[in-house]
């Protein structure tokens, strides 16, 4: 394994935010986006090379991890390193093709989608420095150096989001972003210093052969919580927090529909392939861990992406947006791969983890391509607004097709890569949970419908709002056609991968399926299109005859089941009002009070005694005196 090329994948894109970022006026906007689309560029050849070189080397089947290179960084002794290094494994491998790909899509569609804005070269860097971010935190050996990544990450989704910083809506949307994934980390910190005190290391292969064996933790003295967990479950739970504030899961997810408020090809690589999966990737990570010595969180897991993957997708039903469409599906489509990881805590079911990895895999790009073909839409109807589009399919023929294939796929109908991976997962939670099979049945039907409300709206049913806000010409340009076909092909072809081959828990993955679950799937996601065909095909009263059927459920929905009024109320009324407003007050009127009241004794003693300066020498050689007096009485008397 070539140590330079794992080492140049990352810090090319790191290269890209220094130099545009320093020296982006200097070179001109053109250039810039052209340095940064060739380096990301670069990266994603090294990446696929570096896939080749690890699945060629084949044992049997078997793909080990191997470690390239490893240094220590920091060390705090009891043999608890920081080290900095890359892992190459199936997992890593699958992440930097899918990061790379999809960050060059990018690259390459916002070559000609923000061309023009006064800002291009900073928008390249930050795409940059996102990039390397990922990229750090998916080759990272050790724990913390994930963590670090983790926070970069952070960082730049915040300058990305809040791109267009003289919008205040951007500038809110940052800063909700920020606060509410710092809140998560915070719990992911506290994790990671809980477990790496149990395993001993703070690197994730020894913290593996220590904790994620069958028996690895019979020998260790585990403490005991006050609800029964052992400590390292609890650490365990912590790290699964940080994650689901990353991956947007109920009820850290408030987020993630605001983030819309940057530019939409920033959407489809924060939303598509990159961040929003973090959390996905770190359970699975660290999943022999979870698997062996805490199933009990991955039931925890399991439920919670369940029922957020069901909440999200009844939220996608009554959005108009188009982008807040796509990111509750994004939400939804997020719990579908967390539930499947969690599918573990039941039996050892490693299945899910296979059937998780394959469908990010698959996610990414159909998911990349709904969110450019959407920025393709807005650019032309100048709204993000469905209603405000319609009949589209005639004037933009070929994202009438690139948006089709998406959704199909999303839906999850055959031969489209989302019917593969969605099937592998039904498949696993058919064996082990009958309760969460019927929740990701129910999502599965939720989402062939939302999807295809919103292509209908947009491709064939008149607009509702009749004034005509489009564009002369509405034909995108060939860098913005290119990513959507290379995106539309992969949509089509991923599924026939054969995935479990080379991602899986090292144990052989059957990848036959139960007929049942199959035509069960498949049925739910055709009535999922016919409904939406009934309802949104053409121009009717049929949609709004439903609204008004569901009376005050359908405005609970449309207002998200007011969990970010719930939130206001929270941080306004009991964060700010009873806790801050009191500290404030005691901030004020007793610490500063008793400042102020040191300053005037201190000034009102000054004011007693500047008479003894009074520059008199006479007055000055009797206070000497006296005080010559003074001491000779003390030193008689003593």
């Amino acid at each position: 394994m070539n140590s330079l090329s794992i080492i140049l994948i990352p810090a090319l894109p790191l290269a890209v935010f220094v130099l545009n970022g320093l020296f982006g006026k200097v070179i001109g906007n053109k250039l810039a986006g052209i340095l940064g689309t060739l380096c990301i560029a670069i990266s994603f050849v090294l990446s696929l090379s570096i896939a080749y070189t690890f699945f060629a080397v084949s044992k049997d089947g078997a793909y080990p991890a191997q470690i390239p290179f490893k240094f220590d960084w920091l060390q705090f002794g009891k043999g608890i390193n920081v080290q900095l290094g890359a892992i190459i494994d199936g997992i890593s491998v699958m992440m930097l093709i899918v990061v790379t790909l999809i960050s060059l899509m990018v690259h390459i569609f916002s070559l000609s989608y923000m061309h023009g804005e006064k800002r291009f070269a900073t928008y390249y860097a930050f795409l940059g420095l996102f990039t390397f971010s990922m990229l750090l935190l998916v080759l990272s050996v050790n724990i913390f150096q994930m963590y670090m990544g983790w926070e970069l990450v952070g960082v730049s989704s915040f300058l990305l989001i809040g791109f267009y910083y003289d919008k205040p809506s951007a500038v809110a949307a940052a800063k909700k972003a920020f606060i509410v994934t710092r809140f998560a980390d915070m719990f992911f910190l506290v994790g990671i210093l809980i477990v790496s005190s149990i395993g001993g290391s703070l690197d994730i292969p020894t913290l593996i052969q220590n904790l994620g064996q069958a028996g690895a933790i019979d020998h260790l003295h585990l403490g005991t919580t006050f609800i029964g967990w052992s400590s390292l479950s609890t650490g365990l739970l912590f790290i699964f927090i940080g994650g689901a504030g990353k991956s947007a899961l109920f009820p850290l997810h408030i987020w993630l529909p605001d983030a819309m408020e940057g530019p939409t090809p920033v959407s489809a690589l924060i939303h598509a392939a990159t961040m929003v999966v973090a959390g996905v990737y770190l359970v699975a990570r660290l999943f022999p861990i979870y698997l062996f010595s805490a199933p009990e969180i991955l039931r925890i897991i399991a439920y919670a992406g369940a029922f957020t993957s069901l909440f999200a997708a009844i939220i996608a039903c009554t959005q108009f947006d188009i982008k807040r469409v796509l990111a509750y599906s994004t939400m939804s489509q997020i719990g579908y791969m967390i539930f499947s990881l969690g599918l573990g805590g039941w039996n050892q079911n490693v299945h899910g983890y296979t059937a998780s990895m394959f469908h990010l895999f698959t996610h990414a790009i159909f998911k990349a391509l709904l969110f450019l073909s959407a920025g393709v839409v807005i650019h032309y109807v100048h709204s993000n607004d469905m209603r405000d589009m319609g009949a589209l399919r005639k004037k933009m023929p070929f994202l009438n097709i690139v948006f089709l294939i998406a959704c199909l796929a999303i839906a999850g109908i055959p031969p489209f890569a989302g019917f593969f991976s969605k099937e592998m997962i039904l498949n696993t939670a058919w064996e082990a949970n009958g309760f969460i099979f019927i929740l990701g049945v129910l999502t599965a039907g939720l989402t062939a419908f939302y999807m295809f409300r919103l292509y209908l709206s947009i491709f064939w049913r008149d607009a509702i709002n009749s004034e005509d806000k489009h564009n002369s010409h509405p034909h995108s340009s060939w860098l913005e056609n290119l990513p959507l076909g290379i995106l539309a092909i992969g949509a089509m072809m991923a599924g026939f991968i054969p995935f479990a081959k080379f991602i899986n828990f090292d144990v052989h993955i059957d990848e036959t399926s139960n007929f049942s679950v199959t035509a069960i799937a498949i049925a739910m996601a055709i009535s999922g299109i016919l409904l939406a065909l009934f309802m949104y095909k053409s121009d009717s009263d049929r949609p709004r005859t439903m609204v008004s059927s569901l009376g005050s459920l359908y405005q609970i929905i449309y207002k998200k089941f007011y969990i970010d009024e719930v939130y206001l109320f929270f941080t306004k009324s009991i964060v700010f009002n009873s806790i801050a407003k009191p500290i404030q007050w005691i901030d004020k009127n007793i610490v500063d009070g008793f400042m102020q009241l040191t300053a005037n004794f201190s000034l009102f003693l000054s004011r007693k005694i500047r008479g003894m300066q009074s520059g008199n020498l006479q007055y000055y050689m009797m206070f000497f005196m006296a005080g010559l007096l003074l001491l000779f009485i003390l030193c008689i008397s003593i």
